[in-house]
């Protein structure tokens, strides 16, 4: 009997000294391995769950099956794996092939890493009749299912018709929250979240029985199809591509929220025995996060934004759509780009065609006005060059971590106690602000990943940029200021940000992970740089002529 099986994660490697010198690998992921090997079958390939997510975040989520029940695993309990999926492989032509076999050779080589997702082939149709769009399209899906899940099952399984909220949806997104603003007159600096609760948590373990129904996934399947339309294929960076794995970035971050010393939050186990020793771990964990763990509204409300955040992005800054005096300029004056995204996606999702997959999101108006509030918020977010914003942003930070204001005042308020009412709301304004820095950092992850991910991500951005400029639409020539460009880019915001992502104290080692790339793709830069930019500059000059 032979058990084959993959598990993808860190190692750590060594020459063992002795009469039998010899090559090994140690740490988690070997342990994890070694016990997965117990619980194999004969002629199946077993996958542990960070090596299905990197085959999914890679467009090839096709390749692999949930096995049927969880495994136990000594020292980490019940875990999820999956079965890499039997089936006849079509016949393709050698450079797919070696373009598949080279991503997923980089996609599992570092569990940790967000990965270039979909990123495999052309547009021509394979696997299946699917382009790149519709396979990135599909991972999505899957990404947001088992958040809807858990929505409803946090609610006890309650899916009813939304009729009823018909006229708060048709007020609410109309400008300033209920007509006679924009979208950033909604922004607020505090968000009150969902605090946790037990019997939710207990709820959210036992999936197995939740649907979402057909109608409402189909529905789910064609808003995102809908969504990659309205962005510009055109872009050579702000396209769909993007979204998608601006979203990778979020699920991970999402899915690294620790407390510190513990285990992932959100990877417990989901057996019917919860016990009390889970459900105190998990509350310890909901309070560390500031609540973001505690409601699976708040965390799909995030990977929403994060997929919605550059629809029909004109593939210039806003900077040049105030000069121009666009149409959507003289509407919204500032964050102008990124206010009509949400403008777009929402009044798309408030249609009737969508009904049923807003009823698994929402079904009161204080959830839908929550959900309103978070992707308002986290897409206003992503606006990271107004100078205007970016303060208002660094004093909030300092309000809500700076160690002055660890212990705020009590005070007597309508809600009870002061004390207890003055904690919520700091925890409130902490969660707040850690949600617009997750999203910010997975907008510009590119920088914080490997090497070859950072360069590519760049180049697209650099032609993009160039482009415009051909085209007359922006005032200088970017490649003669590229290289210093970045160096500044890396020193006065990616570094910084990832420091924050560090000082929180939320992501554990995502946190490090973020940091240490950033210095490293910033020490390659000042290297390799220069020649670089000359190289992005002859690619798009030759494919000019072509």
């Amino acid at each position: 009997m032979t058990n084959n099986l993959l598990c993808s994660g860190q190692v750590t490697a060594g020459v063992l000294r002795g009469e039998r010198s010899r090559f090994q690998l140690f740490g988690d992921t070997m342990n994890t391995a070694a016990r997965m090997e117990q619980s194999g079958e004969r002629n199946r390939i077993q996958l542990s769950l960070t090596t299905a997510d990197r085959l999914t975040e890679a467009g090839l989520a096709q390749w692999i099956m949930p096995r049927n029940g969880k495994i136990y695993v000594k020292g980490k309990g019940d875990m999820q794996t999956y079965w890499l999926r039997k089936s006849k492989a079509p016949k393709r032509k050698g450079s797919d092939l070696k373009s598949d076999v080279s991503t997923l050779a980089e996609t599992t080589e570092e569990s940790d890493s967000v990965e270039d997702i979909g990123f495999i082939g052309d547009d021509d149709c394979h696997d299946g009749g699917m382009t790149k769009i519709e396979r990135l399209v599909e991972w999505n899906v899957e990404v947001l299912t088992p958040l809807l899940q858990q929505i409803i099952a946090s609610r006890g399984g309650v899916v009813n018709d939304i009729g009823t909220l018909s006229s708060a949806e048709k007020q609410i997104g109309k400008g300033g929250g209920d007509g006679g603003g924009t979208v950033l007159d909604e922004f607020t600096p505090i968000i009150p979240l969902k605090r946790f609760e037990a019997g939710d948590l207990r709820a959210r373990r036992r999936l197995s029985s939740i649907k979402i129904g057909d109608v409402a996934k189909s529905q789910l399947r064609s808003y995102l199809s809908q969504i990659a339309g309205m962005y510009h294929d055109t872009n050579p960076f702000h396209n769909f591509h993007h979204a998608s794995h601006v979203t990778a970035s979020v699920k991970k971050l999402l899915t690294r929220v620790v407390k510190v010393g513990e285990r992932n939050g959100l990877a417990v186990s989901s057996s019917d025995d919860a016990d009390n020793d889970d459900e105190n771990l998990l509350s310890d964990v909901a309070g560390h996060s500031y609540g973001i763990t505690s409601d699976p509204l708040t965390q799909f409300a995030v990977l929403f934004s994060a997929i919605i955040h550059d629809v029909d992005h004109p593939g210039v800054p806003n900077a040049q759509l105030v000069k121009e005096n666009t149409r959507n300029a003289q509407i919204y004056k500032k964050s102008v780009a990124e206010q009509n995204s949400v403008e777009l996606a929402w009044d798309m999702l408030m249609s009737d065609e969508y009904s049923s997959f807003r009823a698994c999101i929402y079904q009161t108006e204080a959830d839908l006005r929550r959900f309103r509030q978070l992707v308002v918020n986290a897409v206003m977010a992503t606006d990271i060059v107004d100078k205007e914003l970016q303060a208002l942003r660094k004093n909030r930070w300092e309000a809500a971590f700076s160690k002055k204001n660890i212990s705020p005042p009590a005070r007597p308020s309508a809600f009870g106690a002061g004390k207890h009412y003055d904690q919520e709301e700091h925890d409130d304004r902490k969660a707040t602000i850690v949600i617009e820095h997750l999203i910010q950092a997975s907008d510009v992850s590119h920088t914080m990943q490997h090497w070859h991910i950072y360069k590519d991500w760049n180049e697209r951005f650099f032609r993009e940029c160039y482009r415009a400029y051909k085209d007359g639409r922006a005032d200088s020539d970017p490649s003669q200021n590229w290289y210093k460009g970045e160096i500044g880019f890396f020193d006065f915001y990616i570094i910084p940000l990832a420091k924050k992502l560090e000082s929180c104290g939320v992501f554990g080692v995502s946190s490090d992970e973020y940091l240490n790339y950033a210095i490293a793709n910033r020490e390659e830069w000042v290297r390799e740089g220069e020649a670089i930019v000359q190289q992005y500059l002859d690619n798009y000059k030759g494919e000019e002529e072509i």
